[in-house]
């Protein structure tokens, strides 16, 4: 698995590949191809009350442009990527983070944090590059719900 390249919080903001955006909430960047995280941005979307949270295709410009920026591609199976106050976590810390703090049906995984982080990357991994066989396709952006079109950054 690609490790998320380490940078000093806010980084992103002196990229010049990075175009300018709202980081003022957590930012997911995910696959916006993926049945699986279609349902888990429509889950943050529902459940996140606060409304702080902004979603991310990764196919998006900004999306290619913040996996890039972290060491990511945004063609890899493995490169889902949670951004909290600058600071960028990804694989399954990553959505065991955004479960946390979203609640409702996220405090679920929290369990998942007692596995040592080999186990957890392991995990992600699996399910990751297994994900369209295991759970298909679906346009996170064809007709979103408006909670869903309201957090999608492009």
């Amino acid at each position: 698995m690609q490790g998320i390249r380490s940078q000093a919080p806010y980084g992103y903001r002196s990229d010049p590949s990075v175009p300018p955006f709202d980081d003022t909430g957590p930012i997911t960047v995910m696959d916006g191809e993926c049945a699986l995280c279609s349902v888990g941005a429509r889950m943050i979307a529902r459940f996140d009350k606060a409304g702080e949270f902004r979603i991310c295709r990764s196919q998006s410009p900004l999306g290619r442009a913040l996996l890039s920026h972290y060491g990511l591609s945004a063609d890899d199976p493995d490169s889902w990527l949670l951004i909290v106050d600058g600071r960028a976590y990804g694989s399954l810390d990553a959505i065991i983070r955004a479960g946390r703090r979203v609640g409702g049906p996220g405090l679920c995984l929290q369990p998942l944090r007692l596995l040592p982080r080999p186990v957890q990357d392991w995990l992600y991994r699996i399910v990751a590059r297994n994900r369209y066989r295991l759970f298909g396709r679906k346009d996170m952006c064809g007709i979103p719900d408006a909670e869903l079109r309201a957090r999608l950054m492009e």
